[in-house]
């Protein structure tokens, strides 16, 4: 027992415990692949069924289930069900060097970019954080703000069945301390959704287009939540200054037309989790 405990004690110590986050991240990322894949398909199906009944129309709405478990993980080209050790995070991708090992289809390589991803920022709140609850509840956090911001990336959509009960979260933590106290966090979650609610309506109003999607107000009620109304200036301003270069330089690079509209949502996250982390060393340089 006592050889137990001491076991424990050596996995909370720095280097340890950031090597096992970047291991349960790799299984994370292979499982945020799924959601970020078939969450868009679900929520479609789910929105085209509700549609068919209202306008009582006879549902033609595929009845196999789909879900996020089922069907079992397949490739894509030939439908062969895929083995488990063919879905070792990143070694698998490698070993089939990059081909289905039925009917040799490339894999894309957005799924070992997302697993390595999420263990090396996995890694990074476990060491910035160390073994406690603020590491824990970053990690959750961590893993909500990539599977959003590549879902916005896909398809412009940032689900509220994410967003939500990230939102919720953000507020329950906050009744534990981890980041900030309730009351910070409920003038956060207001003032986050209210801000971009009214560069929104404001836009809209001289210009006559939507500058951005009611997802945005959400996300940034999400980060108010989650770390206070303190942090909302330093992430719009953070976004903003993201957004601009990265989509300058995709124009610049005729990656990207003038006329499509860029999601926003990535940006936002990337600022989010930039002050999850050092929010507050910036928020001081730049206030003091």
């Amino acid at each position: 027992m006592i050889q137990f405990f001491n076991d424990l004690t050596l996995l909370t110590a720095p280097y340890p415990f950031t090597a096992l986050i970047g291991v349960i991240g790799l299984l994370i990322g292979s499982f945020l692949n799924v959601v970020i894949y078939r969450l868009p398909i679900m929520m479609n199906r789910q929105w085209r069924k509700d549609c068919l009944e209202y306008l009582e129309l006879e549902n033609d709405t595929p009845h196999t289930v789909f879900n996020l478990s089922l069907p079992a993980s397949h490739c894509t080209h030939c439908q062969t069900k895929i083995q488990p050790w063919q879905n070792i995070p990143i070694l698998s991708y490698l070993w089939l060097h990059r081909k289905c090992a039925k009917c040799n289809a490339s894999i894309s390589w957005r799924y070992p970019v997302v697993e390595f991803l999420t263990a090396f920022l996995s890694m990074i709140v476990a060491w910035h954080f160390g073994y406690g609850e603020q590491a824990a509840a970053g990690l959750l956090l961590t893993w909500g703000l990539i599977t959003l911001s590549l879902i916005d990336l896909d398809h412009q959509l940032l689900p509220d069945v994410i967003v939500l009960p990230m939102l919720w979260l953000g507020l329950i933590a906050s009744l534990l301390g981890i980041f900030t106290d309730s009351a910070t966090s409920i003038i956060g979650a207001i003032s986050g959704y209210l801000a971009l609610w009214s560069v929104y309506h404001s836009f809209k109003l001289f210009t006559g287009k939507e500058g951005m999607g009611h997802g945005d107000f959400k996300l940034l009620a999400m980060f108010g939540a989650w770390l206070g109304w303190q942090y909302l200036g330093l992430i719009i301003l953070l976004s903003s200054i993201v957004g601009t270069c990265i989509g300058i330089t995709l124009i610049s690079l005729n990656k990207q037309s003038r006329d499509v509209p860029i999601p926003f949502g990535p940006y936002l996250a990337i600022a989010g989790w930039i002050a999850l982390l050092w929010g507050n060393n910036l928020n001081q340089w730049y206030f003091g």
